[in-house]
């Protein structure tokens, strides 16, 4: 049975990273964005001239119809998924919380968590073998903000991630019996495009001495936890966090 990983939010950064990775490891990958066409259309060439089958489909995870819609061209086109990394996720303006609207709020749980949750349930109905599938695994891309809270920048995004991380857990129990795996990583101070989202494109440059490997990390080296969660020797790994944080 050929190995197939469906990546939201897969056109940069951490996604991207982590599409080219499973590639080389083997996978057929579906690669998902929303709106960059030629960044996903990029990380599909790729993954193409490795010599692995690929697609890049474009939907909204925060909207359930293009969820559906998102795994049932996955289904056509490589076979059902056997790995779902739940990556997409927005970040906006850092302000305090006082300073913020509902619209605001809406925006990002909408991606964050309610996205999160339909890919995991779209991927459970497949990976299931309570529904005839033969298991899987997940891994959702939470965040260090989910411990540290965030303050005075994204209160809303470091909650976001905390519903990632009891998603993770409750999920976990749910479905251990069923074949499936679910674990997230957390990662740190990242260099990927996200921090241009939040106003400081150097946030990582600014506060790598607060971390105590003093640097910012890079999307290679989540995609890298992220991939060891998905493979065979975490299979008796199952509710688990990896922090890929520099230590902090």
């Amino acid at each position: 049975m050929p190995k197939v990983v469906l990546i939201t939010g897969a056109s940069r950064g951490i996604g991207a990273a982590t599409a080219r990775l499973a590639a080389s490891r083997g996978y057929d990958v579906c690669v998902n964005y929303r709106r960059d066409a030629a960044a996903a259309d990029e990380v599909r060439r790729d993954i193409d001239a490795a010599g692995r089958r690929v697609i890049a489909v474009a939907a909204d995870v925060g909207v359930e119809a293009d969820v559906v819609r998102l795994f049932e061209t996955c289904d056509r086109a490589l076979g059902p998924v056997t790995a779902v990394v739940n990556n997409a996720g927005v970040l906006e303006t850092q302000m305090r919380l006082d300073a913020m609207d509902a619209a605001r709020w809406h925006r990002v749980l909408t991606t964050n968590v309610i996205g999160a949750f339909l890919c995991a349930r779209e991927a459970v109905r497949r990976m299931s073998t309570r529904h005839g599938g033969a298991g899987g695994a997940i891994v959702n891309v939470s965040s260090g903000a989910s411990r540290l809270g965030s303050p005075d920048e994204y209160i809303d995004y470091a909650a976001s991630k905390g519903a990632l991380d009891t998603l993770t857990i409750g999920l976990s129990r749910e479905v251990a019996e069923e074949g499936i795996r679910v674990n997230a990583v957390r990662p740190g101070h990242i260099y990927t495009e996200m921090h241009a989202s939040g106003g400081e494109p150097n946030r990582v440059d600014r506060v790598k001495a607060i971390v105590p490997m003093k640097r910012g990390g890079t999307a290679e080296e989540v995609a890298g936890a992220i991939l060891w969660l998905l493979s065979d020797e975490a299979s008796y790994t199952t509710g688990a966090f990896i922090d890929v944080a520099g230590g902090k």
